[in-house]
């Protein structure tokens, strides 16, 4: 099949042509690129092009545990609905519960991912049979005795991942400073450095786990983390919502990425909102995610993208908190280079998301307004990942087939 050439998209207001390389970067961009014969062609007939968004934490196969425990906060809810199911996972769950956030990841436009969960090689597998791109960890949790072979265990599955390359990225994952112990993160920070692989880690979610940080080590969590060199460019911190401005001055300095939840947060209800506008003056690395559909329920960015926005407004009390721009840069990664922002130019990989010209959220106004206020996934029209086309008119061939092997899964761990 020829690499593929997409006419008459809409960029900024200018029609322009797109054309895929061979190696699923972009090969040409603007006005002038027009279909050549033997192309296979994408007629976008003025859909307007952004680039994707960017999934910055989640737990994908979690999309099995949707609607469990909706009505439990953080720690009952992990503790008597999520961790004993979880120690009845199979791989085949796993698999099967990616592919079904793939598949929902998709509708709303979203093509990378940061991923937190067990049987990596299964989640690797789902993310290449879908299409798309992920970093993936499988979660630390100190457990029992033998920490050596858990260590062991954690080298042997970053060196699995990283041999897989292509659309997947090796990460470490530690779960939270209150599961995993001072020596388990010392050693995953090294084991960071040696691989020059990111690390994702839960931190300041909840007020409790700031009091018991400090009650236990004498400093708050972030810099709890600092102190084991686990801060750095590499590191990612999911949630942040109970950082202090000291805290946040330090993760700016040491090149770490937040990623906010609001979403989840407001769902579990862990009472304080994450403060971009700090984040924002102390210079943090800043991006968006959903949690996993266990807690969210949803994996619709866009829907979480609208509630970052309005959290900020309304906890600032301050309607120019947030900039519009910036939150749409925040959505596709662009405001933290770790997370692996796709931009529209020659070059870069060939993913971009096609938008309904005709949705009557985005027929007039202030695109970027529109986009951050007023969409929702039903305006994503098409999904290009690497050149191929994922969903187009908002079809995608394997949902029947994806629905049903996640709901059998899900039926068997008694869902």
């Amino acid at each position: 099949m020829s690499a593929l050439t997409v006419t008459d998209a809409s960029l900024d207001g200018e029609r322009v042509g797109l054309r895929c390389a061979a190696d699923g970067t972009i090969a040409a961009l603007g006005p002038e690129v027009a279909a050549e014969p033997g192309e296979e062609t994408l007629d976008a007939a003025g859909a307007i092009l952004v680039p994707p968004l960017v999934n910055g934490h989640t737990h994908a196969a979690m999309t099995l545990f949707r609607g469990s425990g909706g009505d439990l906060p953080l720690m009952p809810w992990l503790e008597e609905r999520i961790w004993p199911v979880e120690a009845k996972l199979e791989p085949e769950d796993v698999y099967w519960g990616t592919r079904l956030a793939c598949l929902e990841m998709i509708r709303s436009g979203t093509t990378r991912f940061w991923d937190m969960y067990w049987h990596p090689a299964e989640i690797a597998r789902a993310v290449a049979d879908a299409g798309v791109r992920a970093a993936i960890g499988a979660p630390f949790i100190d457990m029992g005795s033998d920490l050596d072979a858990q260590r062991a265990a954690a080298r042997e599955q970053l060196e699995m991942l990283t041999g897989i390359g292509g659309p997947i990225r090796a990460a470490l994952a530690p779960h939270a400073i209150y599961t995993v112990g001072e020596e388990s993160l010392r050693f995953l920070a090294g084991l960071s450095a040696e691989f020059d692989a990111p690390l994702q880690i839960h931190l300041s979610e909840t007020k409790p786990e700031v009091d018991d940080c400090i009650g236990a080590h004498g400093v708050r969590p972030a810099v709890y983390l600092d102190q084991l060199g686990v801060l750095s460019e590499r590191t990612v911190l999911a949630h942040g919502v109970w950082l202090d401005d000291e805290e946040l001055d330090l993760i700016a300095a040491r090149g770490a990425t937040i990623v906010s939840n609001p979403a989840a947060n407001m769902k579990l209800a862990v009472g304080k909102v994450f403060d971009w506008p700090s984040a924002r003056a102390a210079g943090v690395r800043v991006g968006l995610g959903t949690d996993g559909a266990g807690s969210n329920d949803s994996l619709d960015l866009l829907a979480d993208l609208k509630l970052f926005a309005l959290a900020q407004r309304h906890a600032a009390a301050d309607a120019t908190a947030v900039a519009v721009d910036d939150a749409w840069a925040i959505a596709t990664g662009a405001k933290a280079p770790l997370l692996g922002a796709t931009p529209l130019a020659v070059g870069e990989p060939a993913d971009f998301v096609l938008l309904d010209p005709d949705a009557p959220e985005l027929s007039f106004g202030e695109q970027t307004a529109d986009l951050v206020y007023a969409a929702d996934r039903t305006a994503v029209d098409t999904v290009v990942v690497s050149g191929k086309v994922l969903m187009r008119g908002g079809r995608q061939p394997e949902r029947d087939e994806v629905v049903a092997k996640a709901r059998e899964r899900a039926s068997r761990l008694g869902l």
